[in-house]
């Protein structure tokens, strides 16, 4: 029997990996071929999708981007021995965009069967659960403190603080709260980690489940996301069944349940606070800090809250050590960050990398520049509340300290490309408008400002008293920085003062005036 692997995630199915998946059992059927299709993650390499994987004896073989029509023609060809095909790519373990990776939070996505708990054992799955439950406590939450794990949903807060202060609040119950509301534009890795090994978040959401003494957890997800709904449910039913989640875990006397919620579709609710309001029955409203919710969370009750990425960078973490984890990156930013190649570049897709990568470097030697061909003139880093690089900045190295000293945020690691044809006029009115549409509402300058924000870039831009609504721009950029409750009012203008900084001709402005 020749396995045959097609993945199952979203972005392969928008390109059309069910049809080659039935077209190639329908075939196979007909020709009396001994096939087995196995529905894996993406591999990430999505300008190649839909790629089609067949284990051979040396190594995956891949191919792609495969059409159901091609079917046909692969297997005449010898699709099921890995042989040449003008689809051929050869190894997929070979290809430089995949093999120059540092794959330690997606290590089995792509290789294995998503919701076969055999195959996730099988490849190192719960080996780090195993160990937590030889540990204490406090020793799991230093293996994770002792790793320079940081959150990765955007915030970069030490996890390890995080979870120590949950473990020191003293209460009855606590919580693990999962935040999968991913709604960054250019985001997608946890999606995939979620449509493609969910096993390793549930396993993350246990281990934070141990260290801090928490027996309940939630995954708070994106109600656009009914995919990775489908796959999560699946491997919680299989983790509960073989013994992984619930009462006496592994026959440790542990306790641990977990479910699936779905979100409240308002961008605003992938702030945390918000978030648990939403988790209560309640309209998502930013909550004044403090308490955090690491004190009072959610029902009121001490809450790790942390997104998928950072759960699902656990496991290795506590298999491997913390000091493991730790020998990858630069500065203070440890660890991988899978980063999200998105808008007009040319190789589309997922790159897990150590920090310290140049933007430039991942641009050009992975991405491949433009998919136009045309100068990349702009980019967006850390979704719709992130600043605006130009070409002069490109060489900055992929850390969190050395974004933040540019005035810009590496975020969730999401990555939008735009070319030379790009007006970043349009672009900065964009984001104030996207805070119009998608600001709670509870405080002022988010609320209102954001408004006013549209209405002075358009009076800008229409050449009305330019130099006057410039200064009063920066004005309202500043109170929105300092004035509002959380992010979403407080980085909109990120995106709106690099665009207005480093292309002021785009607003009709000299550049001696920006």
């Amino acid at each position: 029997m020749t396995r045959v692997f097609i993945s199952r995630d979203s972005t392969a199915l928008s390109l059309g990996a069910e049809q080659v998946a039935k077209a190639l059992a329908q075939q196979a059927s007909s020709k009396n071929l001994s096939v087995e299709i196995v529905r894996n993650g993406s591999r990430g390499l999505f300008w190649l999708e839909t790629l089609v994987e067949v284990e051979t004896s040396q190594g995956r073989v891949a191919y792609g981007p495969v059409q159901a029509e091609d079917v046909a023609s692969l297997l005449d060809a010898g699709l099921l021995e890995g042989k040449q095909h003008p689809l051929y790519l050869g190894n997929i373990e070979e290809i430089a965009y995949f093999k120059n990776q540092n794959r330690l939070t997606f290590a089995r996505v792509g290789l294995t069967d998503p919701v076969n708990i055999d195959d996730y054992l099988a490849h190192d799955g719960y080996r780090g659960l195993k160990n937590a439950l030889a540990l204490q406590p406090t020793e799991i939450v230093k293996q994770v403190t002792d790793s320079g794990l940081r959150g990765r949903g955007g915030a970069a807060f030490p996890t390890g603080i995080k979870w120590n202060t949950v473990l020191n609040a003293p209460a009855e119950q606590k919580y693990i709260v999962c935040n999968a509301d991913e709604g960054d534009s250019g985001t997608f890795s946890d999606r995939m980690i979620m449509e493609g090994d969910p096993f390793v978040l549930i396993e993350g959401m246990t281990i934070a489940g141990l260290a801090v003494g928490a027996t309940q957890g939630y995954i708070y997800l994106r109600v656009e996301y009914p995919h990775a709904k489908i796959a999560l449910n699946q491997a919680i039913e299989a983790a509960y069944k073989n013994g992984y989640l619930g009462e006496n875990i592994q026959g440790s006397g542990k306790t641990f349940h977990l479910e699936v919620r779905s979100g409240a579709g308002a961008y605003i609710c992938g702030e945390e606070t918000s978030l648990l309001e939403s988790l209560e029955g309640k309209r998502g409203l930013v909550r004044f800090k403090p308490p955090l919710p690491a004190i009072v969370g959610l029902f009121g009750k001490p809450t790790i809250v942390n997104n998928v990425i950072s759960l699902a960078s656990i496991p290795v973490i506590l298999d491997k050590g913390g000091e493991y984890y730790k020998n990858y990156g630069m500065g203070r930013s440890r660890g991988t960050l899978p980063l999200q190649l998105a808008g007009n570049i040319k190789h589309p897709g997922l790159f897990e990398v150590a920090f310290g990568m140049t933007l430039r470097e991942l641009l050009y030697d992975y991405g491949g520049g433009s998919a136009s061909g045309r100068p990349i003139r702009a980019v967006q880093v850390g979704g719709p509340l992130g600043a605006y690089l130009h070409e002069g900045q490109f060489d900055t190295p992929l850390d969190y300290e050395a974004f933040a000293a540019i005035s810009a945020v590496l975020g969730h690691g999401g990555i939008v490309v735009h070319d030379d044809t790009v007006n970043m006029a349009d672009m900065a009115r964009y984001a104030m408008e996207f805070c119009v549409e998608e600001s709670c509402g509870k405080c002022t300058p988010c609320r209102i400002g954001s408004t006013r924000g549209v209405e002075v870039i358009d009076r800008i831009v229409d050449g009305v008293q330019k130099d006057k609504n410039t200064v009063l721009l920066r004005d309202l950029c500043d109170t929105m920085t300092y004035g509002s409750l959380c992010a979403m009012g407080g980085m909109t203008p990120f995106p709106v003062l690099s665009a207005l900084n480093h292309f002021p001709e785009d607003f009709g402005l000299e550049a001696a005036k920006a």
